[in-house]
């Protein structure tokens, strides 16, 4: 297994610089498979949607797309992949950020009660309380 840094990832969706989507797709496609996949991991993914949605505009529906298609890919595993659909589900029905839904996913699975934050969209989620 590889794991894949954002960088890579990005220019498998967005081809601004065409040398380096070009090296991208080739690893992926040379060196990940469904018996070795390219890994990629919680921050990793998050850095990505922020990087899509700040750098090259990516809509909340396009995002949760990009999100989708990393857990149905053979070749590339997604950290906690189990955590991560539930928060894209949580993501579709809500407009509340993606990392922070999945900061709360994350944060229940591994047995806190609630997760503290300033945020009243993410306070509205289950297992979260706005410190106030």
């Amino acid at each position: 297994m590889i794991g894949l840094d954002t960088n890579v990832v990005v220019r498998l969706f967005v081809d601004d610089d065409p040398k380096q989507a070009e090296l991208a797709r080739n690893l992926v496609t040379g060196q990940c498979s469904p018996e070795s996949p390219g890994f990629i991991d919680r921050v990793a993914l998050c850095e990505l949607l922020w990087v899509l949605s700040s750098a090259h505009g990516y809509s909340r529906a396009a995002l949760a797309n990009v999100v989708a298609t990393l857990l149905e890919s053979r070749d590339m595993r997604l950290e906690d992949d189990n955590l991560v659909q539930l928060a894209l589900e949580d993501y579709r029905a809500t407009n509340v950020d993606f990392a922070d839904i999945l900061i709360g996913h994350v944060n229940l699975a591994r047995g806190c009660e609630m997760t503290a934050t300033f945020d009243r969209k993410a306070a509205k989620l289950k297992g979260f309380i706005r410190v106030s």
